[in-house]
């Protein structure tokens, strides 16, 4: 049967539905009860979703999970070019093998997915299931509800694994419980996330060829970018190829870390010690920040083209096969960015700023941990009973290793004694990239309890190990970050409306300021013409959507 019959009988059926239900509340006193239920569940599906079928084909528990093969289509995202080598994973090929439902994956790269996701939607046909917390967010859902199931009936039905996550971590359920009380997505968790995000990493060849310490505050740091400047530190006699600080269409918000700002889900919002917030680029301290950067950027301590080059061309520079060539930045750690080079560089503790206080963007949970939207099933699926099986599969806590890390065999060894440790990546590659390539990685299903996560033994001479390792030197220092929050719709409606003008003044502004000075000439105006764009309201919303949040 072609889909274009099918799609119509759904129609029909769904207008004969109507019609029955409609005549059905006629005098028929006997059914008030079922239809105040009804009413009780608008904005859910019929009780009948997420019940077994009668199909002989499905089992309700153990595996298979189907004696005849099934499949389903999966739609997921990834970074750049990066393609779909995570479907070798061991353990998708197992579950695969085990449950007799098979795979359709279907992968979109995130560099032009904006385009794409807008002409899936509005063809109003989606695959059966949708992975990553990057491929559709709050609003798209919010927007589009006729195309996803509610999640409720079938989780408490078919997924044991997650409902015990559910029951083990709240919030789990709290960030994904959407504002008319339904789950439309899965959460995740990931284990032994690093605290904080970001940290200063300088590059301590040059310091030691300069003898010069490693800078502990904002005068320290301008005196040693002076000196990357102005003097031979990479040591291969020319005084002149230095980058003290570099950037891809800007440069990193994390350079205003010693003026208080931190920002890790891009906001533009602060949380302060009494539960008030602040939109920072209209604060003291961002206009402080950004005089700062603009003596820098004046004295040529910044890279001339940190606001028109992309980031194959930082990337060049990072990694120049002559000579390191950039002095300092805020990353991970040093093998993400500067490949051959990562040696000569080091974590250093958060640059004090002018108050004598360190700041540092992160999250006492865990950076990125518990994320929402990471699983939809959509109502294209003929058969949301398997995918639920299928999906409970996912929450265990050595699946959620093999995607967030790699397959047991191939990037994480089990040993005997039922601990796991993750294994060297191939020479030449970062763990980052090697993790990408063999995992779903931050994308997905995932969960890990307390109890399972004290059976994973990372090293801290490289990749997540490394981070947790050290995130330990701003871990104190770690400011609250404005939580990823649920707005109602009306609010996800609204709030582009906002951010679209005010984001891209702020930020061109921003550069200017930065590269041609006038910050105090112009910051009247400035503010005016936020509050002009429709701040105040963005703030307002901003508000009410955290008061919301910590009031749960």
């Amino acid at each position: 049967m072609s889909k274009e019959v099918k799609t119509g009988l759904r129609k029909i059926t769904g207008l004969l539905l109507v019609f029955v239900l409609a005549f059905s509340v006629i005098g028929c006193s006997k059914n008030e009860e079922d239809n105040m239920k009804e009413k009780d569940n608008i904005g859910k599906e019929q009780d009948t979703i997420g019940k077994v079928k009668e199909d002989d084909n499905f089992n309700l528990s153990g595996m298979p999970i189907v004696d005849a093969p099934v499949t389903l289509t999966v739609l997921t995202t990834r970074w750049g070019n990066m393609g779909d080598s995570f479907a070798n994973n061991e353990f998708l090929k197992e579950l695969e093998a085990k449950s007799n439902v098979k795979i359709e994956w279907q992968v979109q790269s995130l560099n032009d997915w904006s385009e794409q996701k807008g002409i899936m939607l509005a063809g109003g046909e989606l695959p059966d299931i949708i992975m990553g917390f990057q491929t559709f967010n709050d609003s798209d859902i919010m927007s589009n509800l006729d195309l996803f199931l509610p999640l409720n009936t079938l989780i408490a039905d078919y997924m044991p694994n997650y409902s015990k996550a559910l029951e083990e971590m709240p919030d789990l359920g709290k960030i994904a419980t959407f504002p008319d009380g339904n789950m439309y997505s899965m959460s995740k968790n990931l284990p032994l996330r690093p605290v904080s995000c970001n940290q200063p990493i300088i590059n301590k060849v040059w310091l030691d060829n300069l003898d010069m310490e490693v800078p502990t505050t904002i005068d320290e740091l301008y005196s040693v970018l002076k000196a990357f400047k102005e003097k031979d530190a990479n040591g291969n006699g020319d005084p002149n190829d230095e980058i003290p600080i570099s950037g891809s269409k800007g440069l990193s918000m994390d350079l205003l870390n010693p003026f208080g700002i931190t920002d890790i889900n891009g906001y533009k919002v602060m949380v302060n010690e009494d539960n008030s917030i602040t939109y920072f680029p209209t604060s003291e301290e961002y206009k402080e920040g950004i005089k700062w950067l603009n003596k820098l950027y004046a004295e040529g301590i910044i890279d001339a083209e940190a606001f028109t080059q992309d980031d194959s061309m930082l990337s060049a520079k990072r990694q120049d096969p002559n000579v390191s060539k950039v002095g300092i930045e805020y990353a991970w750690t040093p093998d993400s960015n500067f490949g051959k080079w990562a040696s000569e560089y080091e974590v250093i503790a958060p640059i004090k700023g002018y108050d004598g206080k360190q700041y540092t963007g992160g999250d006492p949970n865990g950076v990125s941990s518990i994320m929402r939207n990471e699983v939809l099933i959509t109502k294209f699926c003929e058969n949301p009973e398997i995918a639920a099986r299928w999906l409970d599969e996912f929450y265990t806590g050595e699946a959620s290793i093999q995607n967030f890390w790699g397959g047991i065999g191939t990037v994480i060894t089990k040993h005997d004694d039922g601990s796991y440790t993750l294994n060297d990546p191939p020479e030449g590659t970062s763990a980052d990239s090697w993790y990408w390539d063999s995992s779903l990685r931050d994308f997905g299903p995932k969960y890990i309890s307390k109890e399972f996560e004290s059976k994973i033994k990372l090293s801290s001479a490289s990749g997540d190990g490394l981070k947790a390792e050290l995130s330990k030197i701003a871990e104190s220092t770690v400011t609250i970050p404005y939580p990823n929050v649920m707005f109602t719709n009306e609010e996800n409606e609204e709030r582009p409306t906002l951010t679209t003008d005010i984001d891209k003044y702020v930020e061109s502004t921003r550069a200017i300021w930065i590269t041609e000075g006038g910050i105090d000439e112009g910051w009247d105006e400035y503010v005016k013409q936020l509050n002009d764009m429709g701040l105040e309201r963005l703030v307002e919303i901003y508000t009410n959507a955290y008061e919301r949040y910590i009031s749960e």
